[in-house]
């Protein structure tokens, strides 16, 4: 009798010890009054906090959309959209993975700066957007060198190219050039792979990749690139030249084109121009 009364006077205190230690806050954002748990601004957004702390991401990215659905003129309006980001950025699994919280992370932070300029969140939210385009540049090298790996060289080559476009001022602008010049080489051409070795060379002369550009460029012979051929040989033209096609049409390995890589001022891509430059896809398949 003493132990069945001494187990059922514990049972409640354990219920309530429970329900305390959950994320450390009170326990009634939860377990309040429904009106006031599902449209009071504090409670929801006491409760995005709570499921942050304890690391429950997914539940609290909920709780903040469900915070700016409701109050998108609240004063905490830019705190919620940049906290949303935060907990994206924490889903990603490294670059080896599925670049989506990433990208989503990106689209949050952005419109923190769009739609709240001047914010105290402006400048940090800035700083994630540089962390977020790191880790897709990182992303895409990782895509690109799995495919060169399989012999995938068309595939490669287009992870390559991209990369080399939107991201030069990035740390893996160096090995994607390089990687682009193999692939180049390895589908037979050479004056591509020279091109692009010699630009290694001349724009990245303190790259870890720089002495691996220049011994391919001996083995390849540092053939003359067609294009500098040209550029030496042809008049000055009278007329400004054409601008270089939008990023939709992109002049491809197919076309017979090399693609330009973009000199002087740099700014990030969006991440609605991500999309179009880079397209979801399976391991293996070109894209």
């Amino acid at each position: 009798m003493l132990c069945v009364f001494t187990a059922c006077s514990s049972a409640p205190k354990k219920q309530e010890i429970a329900k305390k230690s959950l994320s450390g806050t009170d326990e009634q954002i939860f377990l309040g009054d429904g009106i006031k748990k599902n449209y009071d601004p504090n409670v929801i957004m006491k409760r995005g906090e709570a499921f942050f702390e304890k690391e429950e991401y997914a539940e609290a990215i909920v709780e903040y959309t469900h915070f700016l659905d409701l109050h998108r003129s609240h004063i905490l309006a830019s705190y919620a959209v940049f906290r949303t980001g935060e907990a994206q950025l924490k889903l990603t699994k490294g670059f080896e993975r599925d670049p989506g919280p990433v990208q989503k992370a990106l689209e949050a932070f952005e419109r923190v700066r769009k739609e709240f300029p001047g914010s105290r969140y402006d400048g940090p939210a800035l700083q994630k957007i540089q962390e977020c385009h790191d880790l897709l540049a990182q992303t895409h090298l990782f895509v690109g060198q799995f495919y060169y790996r399989r012999g995938s060289y068309l595939a490669a080559a287009h992870r390559f190219e991209q990369i080399v476009k939107l991201y030069p001022d990035k740390s893996v602008a160096p090995d994607a050039l390089y990687f682009l010049a193999l692939s180049y080489h390895d589908l037979g051409a050479d004056d591509w792979a020279s091109e692009k070795l010699t630009l290694l060379a001349e724009k990245y002369p303190d790259s870890s990749t720089s002495k691996d550009g220049k011994s391919l460029l001996a083995k390849i012979g540092g053939a003359k690139p067609v294009t500098l051929i040209a550029k030496s040989t042809e008049p000055a033209p009278t007329s400004p030249r054409p601008s270089a096609p939008s990023s939709g049409n992109q002049p491809s390995l197919a076309a017979g084109l090399i693609p330009s890589i973009p000199t002087g001022s740099f700014s990030l891509p969006s991440a609605t121009s991500l999309r179009q430059s880079f397209v979801s896809c399976r391991l293996g398949a070109w894209c």
